[in-house]
């Protein structure tokens, strides 16, 4: 597997040296990315997003690629990778939030999901992990509910009571409709390597491509720019070895980084000054976010490999 840094907020800078030697990976290469950050981050129009593209694609490895995109609020730009895959593929999408919001624009990390799903090669779009309050009255904050009762997307929260809706869902795999509410199955509820076992027996591609938010984990493990789940990263380790060891890592994209947040844009300095924990990081906390990404790639190359 090849090792690929985004550079798009400088998060990255000072784990790359470490980073590159943590796994026996193909090639290490970098994607100036710096100049577009501020107009990728949180959201983005369509002619940037294409400068992206293309800039990437001039140096794409041959082979499968994990990616580090820095800032969770980079996370859109997975959608734009997942165009690559020559083959179908079923994401599995680990985040504390599902990144599913049909009312954001285009091109948004919270909603870069309804992306992916649009795509040929997407199968289907497993998320796992979230504890947001984006699954309180999912309805009403625009959530995909009809990709969930089609089946082309599956949700597992980690822990989250379950959701008053509007209008009836079907039952389907991660949820059961009672009383005018969704119950989730919950994985922290749950015996973790049964409930793996069933969700792999959803994955009916033979190709996975592996998206990840390190927000899903517990603050403790790591410090992000948004509000942050109750997972354990030993959960999402053994998530990620499960995957690997039933299917083939066509390729994987990981954010969460902490990067200081000095919008331009008006719209997204209220946007994230409305949706995001006003938050800074000590060396400290730099630190563990360096160590818990050394233990996910050496995870996710090892799963490549199975």
């Amino acid at each position: 597997m090849h090792l690929q840094f985004l550079d798009l907020d400088g998060s990255l800078d000072a784990q790359q040296a470490s980073l590159r030697r943590v796994a026996p990976w193909d090639t290490v290469s970098s994607v100036d990315l710096r100049d577009l950050g501020p107009r990728l981050r949180l959201w983005s129009r369509a002619r940037t997003m294409r400068l992206a593209r293309a800039r990437i694609a001039a140096q794409a490895p041959h082979g499968p690629v994990l990616r580090l995109l820095g800032s969770g609020d980079f996370h859109h730009l997975a959608a734009l990778l997942m165009e690559s895959a020559a083959e179908p593929i079923t994401v599995v999408h680990i985040d504390n939030h599902p990144d599913w919001v049909r009312l954001a624009p285009r091109w948004h990390c919270g909603s870069w999901v309804n992306r992916a799903l649009c795509l040929p090669q997407v199968a289907r779009v497993i998320t796992l992990g979230p504890c947001s309050d984006d699954l309180v009255r999912p309805d009403l904050k625009g959530g995909n509910l009809p990709a969930l009762a089609s089946g082309k997307l599956v949700l597992f929260p980690w822990e989250h009571a379950p959701s008053r809706v509007w209008r009836r869902l079907p039952d389907g795999p991660g949820r059961r409709w009672h009383a005018g509410h969704i119950h989730w199955q919950n994985l922290a509820q749950s015996d973790l390597e049964k409930a793996l076992d069933g969700i792999i027996s959803l994955i009916g591609t033979e190709a996975v491509w592996l998206s990840i938010d390190k927000d899903v984990l517990d603050e403790r493990e790591a410090l992000t720019n948004w509000d942050q789940g109750r997972m354990p990263l030993s959960a999402l380790l053994r998530i990620v070895a499960a995957v690997g060891a039933h299917k083939r890592i066509a390729g994987a994209d990981v954010c969460g980084e902490f990067s200081p947040i000095a919008h331009a844009n008006w719209l997204k300095r209220w946007e994230s000054r409305t949706d995001q924990p006003q938050r800074s990081a000590d060396a400290a906390m730099l630190a563990r976010n360096e160590a818990t990404n050394k233990e996910l790639l050496v995870a996710i190359e090892k799963a490549a490999r199975c």
